[in-house]
């Protein structure tokens, strides 16, 4: 039986599914980045549990999340979402998505690529830690208070320390696999 991290619950095949094939590996594709960086926005003050059960539901409410696409959503398209029971209908969070779209383009053309600009945060390799248990694990850290603080001057909302850190978390920017787990080495 392979060992995973704890916060993946055993008999959840979602969740194992996640942690074992998307947590922690790195990702450099723009669209993937921005699913994520919106994903971790609508998490705030919910567990990630609920994202990740309405993940399919989210992408197609978000046009796959394809950034040109939300970033031209007029107010007759956020009345649509906020009835949208299978997505998390909170109107400052999907008014921040829409914003964070515009944002999002705004910084791929300053920098050529979303990629290029988020992991210059992490000169542009993972950081890998060496953590052996879930306390050992910040909710912030130096770079992703850097990082919020850059992407909030930018006008990107729902993007607090502990918003970043998680975003860094899932799309590899940090390897926060435990020591003891199967994928800490691999990724």
């Amino acid at each position: 039986m392979l060992h995973r991290c704890a916060w993946a619950p055993e008999n959840d095949k979602l969740y194992e599914e996640y942690h074992d094939k998307e947590w922690g590996v790195p990702v450099y594709d723009d669209k993937t980045l921005f699913e994520f960086l919106i994903l971790e926005g609508f998490q705030s003050g919910l567990s990630w549990r609920t994202i990740l059960y309405k993940r399919a539901n989210f992408r197609k409410a978000f046009n796959q999340f394809d950034p040109e696409i939300i970033a031209g959503y007029d107010e007759r398209k956020i009345r649509e979402l906020l009835q949208d029971a299978g997505i998390i209908r909170n109107q400052l969070k999907i008014r921040g998505a829409v914003q964070n779209a515009r944002c999002f383009i705004e910084v791929r053309n300053e920098f050529g690529s979303f990629s290029d600009y988020i992991w210059r945060f992490t000169d542009g390799k993972p950081v890998k830690n060496h953590f052996k248990s879930l306390n050992d694990i910040p909710a912030t850290t130096p770079i992703s208070d850097a990082m919020s603080k850059d992407l909030k001057n930018r006008g990107f909302k729902f993007t607090g320390s502990t918003v970043c850190y998680a975003h860094m978390q899932a799309t590899g920017m940090v390897n926060d696999h435990l020591v003891d787990c199967f994928r800490h080495n691999q990724v």
